[in-house]
């Protein structure tokens, strides 16, 4: 398994990953934007896009899905709490953040918690972490974590946007501090980390190792 980090996108700077295995299976967590500027880059490692795996459904992590499903007819997942978020420019807070110009996705695919989403080699895990979102997720393959929104370097997704909740993004922390062993994780911001470190270093969660 490899996986590519590309450069952040939208005006959020919204990160974007790209999965793929020896046979070529490729699948990218979340579609910030620039759907050309991903494909360009899918076509210089020469992969074929197959299936979009997104974190939660805020414009910034769903702006380039309706172009990529266009040219590559991939697959694309989210939870269902969000599912509605790719239709609506209200839900996705597109118009909140003053942007515009974003195509609905009406054909998602959904998966819940402990679902097991597989491409090839490639079986990915989904660890349901409402918070930022209600359908907030995170993905577990190999010892890869992809947090999305839900936990950043040193920091963690905002609960006070529509749809969040800080209770809920307690327990969905407590939910990743407690998986057994140590995870490279992949946030929707800012740089890689891991969960090791941030079990150490993350103020939001260094403080459930005194339980």
């Amino acid at each position: 398994m490899k996986v590519y980090r590309f450069k952040p996108l939208s005006v959020c700077d919204t990160n974007s990953f790209v999965v793929t295995d020896s046979m070529g299976s490729c699948v990218l967590i979340d579609a910030p934007d620039d759907a050309e500027y991903i494909l360009e880059q899918l076509g210089t490692l020469g992969l074929t896009l197959d299936k979009i795996l997104l974190t939660h459904g805020h414009f910034d992590h769903i702006g380039a899905v309706a172009d990529l499903v266009e040219k590559t007819e991939c697959e694309v997942y989210i939870h269902p709490n969000d599912l509605q978020k790719l239709k609506e420019g209200d839900a996705m807070l597109g118009r909140f953040f003053g942007a515009s110009g974003f195509k609905p996705v009406h054909n998602a695919l959904t998966f819940e918690d402990g679902s097991v989403i597989t491409e090839g080699d490639l079986e990915f895990t989904v660890l349901h972490t409402p918070g930022h979102t209600s359908g907030s997720c995170c993905f577990m393959i190999e010892d890869a974590l992809f947090t999305g929104d839900t936990l950043f370097r040193r920091s963690i997704g905002r609960t006070d946007m529509p749809d969040g909740d800080y209770a809920a993004m307690k327990r969905s922390l407590e939910k990743l501090y407690y998986l057994d062993g140590s995870y490279t994780v992949y946030p929707g911001h800012m740089d890689n980390t891991t969960l090791e470190e941030e079990r150490h270093y993350n103020p939001y969660l260094s403080h459930l190792g005194d339980f």
